[in-house]
């Protein structure tokens, strides 16, 4: 019998997972939280097929596997994944790169508009049974007079950039793998990162977590910033330098942010942030939403299927074909 095992799971239960893998005969093992590397490396010692959301496989649990064909991950970022020691194992990591990129791209400008135009202030100050602007005037903007930077032009932020095209903003893009003329086709100007932290008033970043990514945001980015400008994140926490992000926060040189990911995550209960009026947070849910949900526990399953029957895997990220 082949055995499929989940790693964690966030949802309520794996009941689209489960109709579609046991109508194949398959013997599902699932644990519902994230385990230590011990513990997780024991559970996949005699998987078959192996998928994940949040728990950390690592090269120590990656090693632990004897029979794996497959590690399924549920989403687009596969940084918890240490895709040298599958590809050295000879086991393809595959994502779902297409499940939310509306999703995502609604929430970075849900994000944006509400720290441009203080939606919160304002109803917390309405709430409190007071009137009028609960900012200085200064810090009501529109975004047609703002510069816009979006560091990534994959998926999402194409996505990213096609709405915000509609609020007749400059924008400005920087992505090195992107060609200019691509960048440019779109009504946008490509820049290189040093200029999108120069020229932005706006900062938004829909990149993935790497080695040349981790930390791209950090005291010596943040001092070329304007003063007073907005980052945004939506991708991944480890982007951003935390104690970089609050001292340009507490200190005024960075206006507000608009956040979905931390790191690490969740974010502490005592984390100063969650005192800042002009944080704007949000746990990590810029993808949700019921369709998105289901096409991603839809198609992860279905790379498992695949993967049974001998068919070639989509959306392989570490090159084992």
């Amino acid at each position: 019998m082949t055995k499929v095992v989940f790693t964690d799971y966030s949802f309520d239960s794996l009941d689209i997972e489960t109709g579609i893998l046991q109508s194949l005969g398959c013997e599902i093992v699932a644990c519902k939280r994230i385990t230590a590397p011990g513990e997780l490396a024991r559970l996949v010692a005699d998987a078959d097929h192996v998928i994940t959301q949040f728990a950390p496989v690592n090269a120590e649990v990656i090693a632990a596997m004897r029979n794996t064909k497959v590690i399924a991950r549920y989403g687009v970022g596969v940084d918890n994944i240490d895709l040298e020691a599958a590809r050295a194992k000879g086991i393809p990591v595959c994502n779902v790169p297409d499940y939310c990129m509306d999703e995502v791209a609604d929430h970075t400008i849900a994000l944006l508009l509400a720290t441009t135009r203080q939606v919160v202030g304002h109803c917390n100050r309405v709430r409190s049974a007071q009137w009028g602007l609960a900012v200085p005037l200064a810090a009501m903007k529109a975004l047609c007079d703002l510069t816009v930077g979006v560091v990534g032009y994959g998926r999402i932020g194409r996505e990213v950039v096609r709405r915000l095209k509609a609020f007749k903003c400059r924008v400005v893009v920087y992505d090195p793998a992107v060609p200019a003329i691509a960048i440019k086709e779109a009504g946008c100007k490509p820049a290189a990162f040093a200029e999108v932290l120069e020229q932005s008033d706006v900062i938004t970043l829909h990149c993935p977590s790497t080695a040349q990514t981790r930390r791209m945001i950090r005291g010596e980015t943040i001092a070329r910033m304007k003063r007073g400008t907005i980052l945004i994140n939506v991708a991944r926490g480890d982007l951003v330098d935390s104690a970089s992000l609050l001292d340009a926060l507490q200190r005024g040189h960075l206006g507000a942010a608009g956040l979905d990911v931390f790191n690490p995550e969740p974010i502490a209960r005592d984390d100063p942030l969650l005192k800042m009026d002009n944080v704007i947070l949000t746990p990590h849910v810029a993808s949700v939403s019921e369709k998105a949900v289901h096409k991603l526990r839809r198609t992860v399953a279905e790379i498992v299927v695949r993967s049974i029957r001998g068919e070639s895997m989509p959306n392989v990220v570490n090159g084992v074909l």
